[in-house]
């Protein structure tokens, strides 16, 4: 095969898949075949046939896909969606849910398809702003602050917190760090993390004086003219609600790959989301009168700061006697104790108490006009950055505008909760948490649609070019029908199932041993988990072990011996990748290595061969019981005569349970056991449903 690019063909005027760019991309995939030393596989290959005719079609140009673990899929939808977006004109955006899987793509399977399909295309990495460190602030965190700005908004560092920072600053500054959080060897806790990055209001762009060595905007350069961009949904969500093409290319320009997409219902309603703690909102409007009274001296009182400052006082006496109100109202709400420091009172149905609705309405109106405040004062002062505006100090208007951007974006996030509170309605879940401390507490006020589908019918399936849904795990029990109606994707979307190539019954045993309790009863079933799992782990070198709640977790490991212990990689004590590399390493040098994590090491986490050759399962992968989103759906179908056990609960169970599975087997020359320590699946009637639901492995009861 010549060692050449293959150059993008062109669709036909309706856009049919024409017999030039078929042949393009059966060359590509043969050309990377023979460059790989692979046969072609059926699964693949259909997978690739499946996505071209589908972005070829006239109208929605929508295609779902489950491809069973070993069919390759990044392949096939890269091979498939980039020779036709590049022959319609168009660009492709890879979104996946996972770091992991977002760094394989961008690091390993896109240089591969430019290296062995000789694919000429261009592509980078997006990250949403939370990624990226703001070099200012990381400065200003270690320099301290000039009087009244910055600061306000965090607590200064104490020396343990300096001694990380000035690290950042120096690995970032000889190279060996590159600003992104999920590059950083440690796991940084959110409260050292959150002071350091900067949202979009706040941030003053190319008029900041680290603009060029800016993390963050150096990604973006790269954004404009990459044929192929890999975001995150979180990124693309974030893009969509700002109305498309803010960051990524736009919309109805772009074929979007949602990898992970079984995630996408989950982060869609995660980022529509509103939420507000009462007492911190008090604060928050103490900060933005100082701030104002800061600036009014700093700057010399320039005459837009001051009356700025009478319409902030203003609006922050009502607003502040709102908060007051609201939350005297909400201290006598019903609440039901969750754990030592957290309580809950979820609405019925959504429908807030019509005492604190009634002072919802007025608290937006006032969060709203804090927020119109602050926004055109921050325009002002980009006006003074630009020399429109003179002001004395004006030097200094490049620091203010993050705090001016950081205060605004929290009132509107007020905003938001407080309409959706007082407009009500059945399509958002609504409650209140009460969360305890030592010497205060404080009551947050949260909203979260019910229906994801709706919004991502109207922002990105109506929207784009042409879209591709798929994952390993799409079908729940069967069947895409719980997929379709949360990701709202119409019932006319091409869809296909491409089951695993692996000969699973072969390779692996799913083990259910004989236990006295299951995973209905917390306290006994944890006594003898953590009674078993010493045994467990002797059958092989290299184990991840699985669990579905913290409290699990650290009952258990509290229990586990000093020297097995020391050979446990344990969730939250170093990053992820940090925990991964160490594991791959005792596995190399011939010691034994035990991963242990919740739902996020059960996907996204390859340990191909030795590295893992047995998956310890705690539990069925149940949602908690008492989380007020599943109890608002829950709630929501039973009013509709539906069964959410059913309809919900068990598909869902079904789908995390196939995905931990998944982590045995990832090549052919895997092979291992994987144990679920819950008898429920062999016992309870619906077990049967979740068994037939998992590959043909080698089933052993006990």
């Amino acid at each position: 095969m010549p060692d050449m690019a293959v150059a993008p063909a062109t669709t036909s005027a309706n856009g049919e898949l024409t017999d030039e760019l078929k042949a393009e991309i059966q060359l590509a995939y043969r050309t990377w075949l023979a460059g790989r030393g692979f046969k072609p596989r059926r699964g693949q290959r259909q997978m690739i046939a499946d996505i071209a005719r589908t972005l070829t079609e006239d109208g929605d140009r929508l295609c779902v896909v489950e491809a069973g673990t070993g069919t390759g899929k990044t392949v096939a939808y890269c091979l498939a969606a980039i020779p036709v977006a590049m022959a319609a004109g168009k660009r492709v955006v890879i979104a996946t849910a996972t770091v992991a899987l977002q760094e394989q793509v961008v690091l390993r399977d896109l240089p591969d398809m430019q290296r062995h399909a000789k694919l000429d295309f261009t592509f980078t990495l997006a990250k949403g702003r939370a990624r990226y460190v703001c070099l200012k602030r990381l400065d200003e965190r270690i320099g301290g602050f000039s009087d009244g700005y910055e600061g306000q908004l965090f607590e200064p560092p104490d020396a343990e917190d300096l001694t990380v920072y000035r690290e950042l600053q120096s690995s970032f500054g000889n190279g060996s760090w590159d600003g992104e959080l999920d590059s950083w060897p440690d796991a940084l806790p959110r409260n050292l993390w959150t002071p350091l990055v900067n949202d979009r209001a706040g941030c003053a762009a190319g008029r900041c004086s680290y603009y060029q060595q800016c993390p963050f905007f150096r990604a973006r350069r790269q954004i404009a003219d990459a044929d192929v961009v890999v975001a995150n949904h979180d990124l693309v969500l974030a893009d969509l609600s700002m109305g498309g093409g803010v960051v990524l290319p736009e919309p109805s320009e772009t074929v979007f790959i949602l990898d992970e997409a079984h995630h996408l219902p989950d982060k869609t309603r995660q980022h529509f989301t509103a939420n507000v703690r009462l007492r911190v909102a008090g604060e928050w409007l103490t900060q933005v009168i100082a701030s104002l009274e800061t600036m009014k001296t700093r700057f010399d009182a320039p005459s837009q700061v001051a009356k700025a400052s009478e319409r902030l006082a203003k609006e922050a006496g009502d607003l502040r006697q709102l908060l007051l109100d609201v939350q005297a109202l909400a201290r006598q709400l019903p609440f039901e104790r969750r754990d030592e420091n957290t309580s809950v009172r979820r609405f019925p149905l959504g429908e807030v108490p019509a005492p604190i609705a009634e002072l919802a309405k007025p608290l937006g109106a006032a969060f709203k006009a804090v927020g119109n405040v602050l926004r055109e004062l921050g325009d002002v002062v980009q006006q003074v950055m630009d020399g429109e505006v003179e002001w004395a100090n004006a030097d200094q208007a490049e620091h203010w505008l993050p705090v001016i951007g950081q205060l605004s974006g929290r009132a509107a996030a007020g905003e938001q909760l407080f309409e959706d509170f007082g407009n009500g309605g059945e399509a958002m879940a609504r409650w209140a948490t009460l969360h305890s401390f030592e010497r205060v507490d404080d009551i947050e006020l949260t909203s979260t649609p019910l229906d994801p589908g709706g919004i991502l019918q109207e922002l990105l399936w109506q929207g784009c070019h042409g879209a591709v849904a798929t994952s390993a795990t799409l079908c729940a029990l069967g069947t895409f029908e719980r997929f379709i109606e949360s990701a709202g994707i119409v019932a006319k979307a091409h869809q296909a199932r491409i089951p695993s190539p692996f000969d699973f019954s072969n390779i692996a045993v799913f083990s259910v041993p004989a236990m006295n309790a299951d995973g209905g009863s917390p306290m006994e079933h944890t006594e003898e988990v953590a009674a078993m799992l010493p045994d467990l782990l002797a059958l092989e070198r290299s184990a991840l072990v699985l669990f579905t709640s913290w409290r699990q977790f650290n009952a258990v490991v509290d229990s586990l011996s000093d020297e097995l212990r020391a050979r446990c990689r344990l969730q939250d004590t170093a990053s992820k990748q940090h925990l991964l590399n160490e594991h791959r390493g005792a596995i190399d040098d011939g010691e034994p290595s035990y991963l242990f994590g919740l739902a996020s090491f059960a996907e996204g986490v390859d340990l191909p061969g030795d590295y893992c050759r047995h998956v310890v399962l705690t539990k069925l992968p149940f949602s908690a019981p008492d989380d007020p989103v599943d109890e608002a759906i829950a709630e929501a179908l039973q009013n509709r005569g539906r069964n959410p056990f059913m309809e919900v609960s068990v598909p869902e169970a079904s789908l995390r349970l196939v995905q931990a599975c998944g982590r045995l087997i990832r090549h052919e020359s895997d092979g291992g056991r994987i144990t679920l320590l819950d008898r429920r699946i062999v016992t309870r009637r619906y077990g049967e449903a979740l068994l037939a639901s998992l590959p043909p492995y080698r089933l052993e009861v006990g």
